[in-house]
């Protein structure tokens, strides 16, 4: 069940996951994810997967982050509307996969971005981030 209405321990979560995404290496990682993993097929997001590849260790170290922040909101340990408004960015990692979601759960991990999805589906602001993050990669992916 989730929290009614975001107080104090909210807000500290909030800010230590913000420290969290300020960590050099986390930096790093989120930039190459943001700026160069762009999915067009299957395939592409496939690729990223194995170890060979390029964005493999930014991908998982990325991926599992944004898993593990999403859980709390999920788990109701935060309030997922408060907790979503500084910190979308999720959301817009997982826009670029959800077209391959099914796919992608069926052959490779059933569990692969649950709490991620059920952020973008199941709170208001996700709902609304999603809505405006797939209509940005749909637009950058018509560029790329």
């Amino acid at each position: 069940m989730g929290k009614d209405r975001p107080d104090h321990h909210d807000a500290e979560l909030v800010l230590r996951v913000y420290e969290m995404r300020r960590e050099p290496v986390m930096r790093q990682a989120r930039h190459e994810i943001i700026s160069t993993f762009w999915p067009k097929t299957y395939d592409d997001l496939v690729a990223v997967t194995r170890p060979t590849n390029p964005l493999n260790t930014s991908y998982r170290q990325v991926g599992s982050y944004w898993e593990m922040v999403y859980g709390m909101p999920r788990h109701g340990i935060v309030h997922a509307d408060y907790f979503l408004e500084s910190n979308g960015e999720g959301i817009f990692v997982f826009a670029r996969v959800a077209p391959y979601l099914e796919r992608f759960r069926a052959e490779i991990s059933p569990i692969a971005f649950r709490n991620a999805e059920w952020v973008a589906r199941e709170t208001e602001t996700g709902r609304r981030l999603f809505e405006l993050f797939t209509a940005r990669v749909k637009k950058a992916l018509e560029t790329k």
